[in-house]
C-alpha cells in the first residue's frame, strides 16, 4: 500500500506545482538569481515530499563543508533512485543536475528539471555529449551549483562503480571546486525491495571540498573524488 500511495502523491503534487509556473515564467532576465531560488524551493519542497512519504529518516553530516560564497559542482555516489529527490532535498545550494537524457521522457518531471536549469547528457552521442558538459560549465560559471552521479547508473547496493571518463572536467573548465558525498543506504528505498518502497535510514555525507586545477591530470581527480567519497561509503 505505501508503494501504491507514494506514486499517487508523487503525481498529484506534480500536477499541483503547475499553479506556480506562471509565476516562474514572469522573471525576466535580469531575475535570475531570483528565480532559480524560486523554482529550487518549489522544487526543494516536493523532494522533501518525496522522501518523507517513503517513512525513511535522512541524517546529513558535513555541511560545513559546502562554500557559501561560490558555486559548485556536487559528485556523489549513486545507489538508487532516491538519491536526486534526497540531494535535491538537503544539499544547501539552488542547483540542477547533469542527468542522462532518458529523464526528458518522463513527463511534467522534465518540466522542472528544465527549470531547474538540469543539463541532459546522452553518453551515446558524443557530440551531444560535449555540448552538454559545456553547457553546465557555463551554468556553473553563472552562480548556479550542479549534481552529477559519475557512475553514470544506479548500483543498486552498497557498492559503488567506476566513475566515467571525463566526468569531472567541467569543474576544471567552470573554475569551481567539487563537493564530494556519500549517500549510505537509499537502495533499501527502492532496490533492494523488488522496487516496492519501504522506510529506510540513510545518510548523506558531505565531504570538504577539493579545488580542481587546469592541467591537472584528469585520472588523478577521479581518483581524489572517488576516494572522499568511498572512505565514508558503508558496506
Amino acid at each position: 500500500m505505501r508503494t501504491i500511495y507514494w506514486f499517487i502523491s508523487f503525481w498529484i503534487h506534480l500536477l499541483g506545482m503547475l499553479r506556480f509556473v506562471p509565476k516562474v515564467n514572469r522573471f525576466s532576465e535580469d531575475q535570475r538569481e531570483e528565480k532559480r531560488r524560486f523554482v529550487h524551493g518549489i522544487a526543494q519542497g516536493w523532494a522533501l515530499g518525496c522522501v518523507k512519504r517513503t517513512g525513511s529518516q535522512v541524517k546529513v553530516f558535513g555541511l560545513d563543508h559546502v562554500p557559501t560564497d561560490r558555486p559548485v559542482l556536487f559528485v556523489g555516489n549513486h545507489q538508487g533512485n532516491f538519491d536526486i529527490p534526497i540531494a535535491l532535498a538537503y544539499l544547501p545550494k539552488t542547483l540542477g543536475f547533469i542527468s542522462k537524457v532518458e529523464i526528458q521522457k518522463l513527463p511534467l518531471v522534465n518540466r522542472w528539471m528544465e527549470r531547474l536549469e538540469c543539463v541532459f547528457l546522452d553518453r551515446n552521442d558524443l557530440r551531444q555529449s560535449l555540448k552538454a558538459m559545456n553547457k553546465a560549465a557555463e551554468i556553473l560559471k553563472s552562480g548556479q551549483s550542479m549534481v552529477i552521479f559519475p557512475e553514470g547508473t544506479r548500483s543498486k547496493g552498497p557498492q559503488m562503480g567506476e566513475f566515467k571518463p571525463g566526468s569531472l572536467k567541467i569543474a576544471v573548465k567552470a573554475g569551481v571546486p567539487i563537493v564530494p558525498f556519500t549517500v549510505n543506504g537509499s537502495y533499501r528505498m527502492m532496490e533492494s525491495n523488488g522496487n516496492r518502497i519501504r522506510p529506510a535510514e540513510v545518510s548523506l555525507i558531505i565531504s570538504p571540498p577539493i579545488e580542481p586545477v587546469a592541467g591537472d591530470k584528469t585520472v588523478d581527480l577521479v581518483s581524489l573524488v572517488q576516494e572522499a567519497i568511498e572512505k565514508n561509503l558503508l558496506p
